[in-house]
């Protein structure tokens, strides 16, 4: 038989593969979670006339999904009672896609404009679940991984079931609740859920691997185990810290204010806080892993075997501590650069994104079919387009100046979303230069389009570049947790100022913003500069037979 004609056998059978259709039903229930709590959720706000900065201070509920990483190993290690008699991994999806049915029933059954406190604890409690959901869904994809239905398969079909999800929570829930009530929409997608949960039973369980009986530490250089500790209790003192600082001040400002006092600020909050939180959830990690990097090393294997809090501490301490550990080790000083890359180089696209909805329905008052169209329909194929650009950039001009390239457009597409605050004079003129404007679409649905084409093509390139560079700063041996810590940090800048954002519109306008948004662009922009610079000055110097940390 022919390469080609075995290349088609295996398509046929990984079509028909069980696993295939169970990964693109979990892809699905991972997506629409996601896509109704971030999103859409903000455009049932708006509607509702909710302060922009009440919808800023909600929309930290985003940050369950940067901190995933942290319960990781308890979801890993621990087994359900009752549940567990489904498996492993079963068993925590079943138990995670039914409590979200049941969520998304009580928000439905919340007012956010006379309980935004109930409605914000339901919204985080959610958020939680459909993160945990999420790294078991990433867990079962690389256990039940086969020489059929392989691990990059998978992950495609993850993402294309993340898609129908993308278009079904985002346009279709937009359309419905045009003609329906948003707690009607959300009572429906609630019996979808439950649907997954139908499906998850017929999942596939994946067979116990006998390599988890080792040591998590196994193959890794690691200190001694009281030093590890040390580390490891530093390190989440300092994430606790942060979270309940979030939380507190979370319930502070979901509060009703009394007659005549005055609404915390969140403006305030992020100038006084937010410096100090990045310190604590990325500079004291980064510094207790150099530390540790200095103290005796010794291989884990060689370590006896385990206990049940111990084995948790390896799992937590190879899940928080050795990733940064050796990144440090290898980038050094650098490494502080490559830190402050990844924390800013989605900033100006983070930071706003939960007033898209508000922006584009109360501010602009376009209608929610035309929204759908234009942002989750048509701008789906702009992200396309852009993902596209940014995969023929690095094949041709490799991977810095593709991330250079995607800074700069990211940043010069939030002055297009000024133009269209303005009134789309830029916009307009564009039209006609092109001659766009004589393409039949009416022109103020083309000034929406036009904007969001731009975006999402500078946000498709620059993914594309962002993924390409975290993938090239892992180290192979640490592939999966350091890629997974990374990604974490991507938009824990910008969603620690999606509060003070929506105070700063309310104060100032959308088109003000908008400009201060392109310009911390341009700070991601002169980050990536200094990382070319540095990584180039390696390379030279690796040519030169110099050993240089990488």
């Amino acid at each position: 038989m022919s390469d080609r004609l075995k290349g088609w056998a295996l398509v046929r059978a990984a079509v028909r593969n069980r696993k295939t259709a169970a990964m693109l039903v979990l892809g699905f229930a991972s997506g629409l979670p996601f896509v109704l709590l971030i999103g859409t959720l903000n455009a049932w706000l708006g509607e509702l006339k909710v302060s922009l900065a009440t919808i800023g201070v909600l929309s930290w509920i985003g940050l369950a999904y940067a901190f995933k990483f942290l319960w990781s190993p308890v979801v890993d290690r621990v087994r359900l009672p009752v549940l567990g008699r489904l498996g492993r991994r079963r068993s925590w999806l079943v138990l995670c896609q039914g409590a979200l049915a049941v969520l998304l029933w009580l928000l439905a059954a919340t007012d956010p404009v006379t309980a935004i406190g109930s409605f914000a604890i339901l919204a985080v409690i959610a958020a939680f679940l459909s993160a945990t959901q999420d790294v078991v869904i990433d867990a079962w994809r690389i256990e039940v991984a086969d020489d059929t239905a392989t691990v990059e398969l998978l992950s495609a079909i993850y993402q294309l079931g993340n898609r129908f999800a993308a278009l079904a929570g985002g346009a279709l829930a937009l359309v419905l609740a045009a003609r329906i009530s948003w707690p009607s929409v959300y009572v429906g997608f609630g019996f979808v859920m439950l649907g997954a949960v139908a499906m998850t039973l017929f999942t596939p369980e994946a067979a116990a691997d006998p390599a988890e009986r080792m040591s998590p530490l196994a193959g890794h250089p690691v200190p001694e185990a009281p030093k590890r500790g040390v580390a490891l209790a530093v390190v989440a003192v300092c994430w606790a810290w942060a979270i309940l600082l979030l939380g507190s001040f979370m319930v502070e400002a979901l509060r009703p204010v009394a007659p005549g006092a005055t609404a915390p600020s969140s403006g305030t909050f992020t100038q006084t806080w937010g410096p100090w939180i990045i310190v604590a959830t990325v500079i004291v990690p980064a510094l207790v892993a150099a530390w540790t990097n200095r103290l005796p090393q010794h291989r884990g294997e060689e370590e006896p075997a385990p206990g049940g809090l111990q084995t948790f501490a390896n799992h937590s301490y190879r899940a928080l501590i050795l990733p940064l550990a050796e990144i440090v080790g290898r980038l050094r000083y650098g490494a502080l650069l490559v830190l402050a890359v990844i924390l800013l180089y989605r900033i100006a696209d983070s930071i706003w994104a939960p007033f898209a909805f508000p922006f584009y329905l109360g501010e602009l008052h376009y209608t929610n079919d035309e929204v759908a169209f234009a942002s989750k329909l048509f701008g789906v194929v702009m992200t396309i387009v852009g993902v596209g650009v940014g995969g023929l950039l690095l094949a041709t001009l490799g991977r810095m100046p593709t991330l250079l390239a995607g800074g700069v457009v990211a940043a010069a597409s939030n002055l297009l979303y000024a133009d269209l605050a303005l009134g789309g004079a830029g916009l307009d003129a564009f039209s006609h230069l092109f001659l766009l404007d004589r393409i039949g679409v009416e022109p103020r649905m083309l000034r929406l389009m036009l904007a969001i084409s731009g975006e999402n093509i500078a946000g498709g390139l620059a993914g594309t570049a962002f993924v390409a560079y975290i993938s090239s700063i892992t180290s192979r041996d640490y592939s999966a947790v350091q890629y997974a810590l990374l990604s974490s940090m991507t938009f824990l800048v910008g969603a620690l100022g999606r509060a003070a954002t929506g105070e700063a519109i309310e104060r100032y306008g959308y088109a003000d913003i908008f400009y201060v948004t392109a310009g911390l662009g341009g700070l991601a922009v002169v980050l990536v500069l200094a990382e070319w610079w540095r990584s180039a000055a390696v390379e030279r110097r690796a040519r030169g037979g110099e050993r240089v940390p990488a």
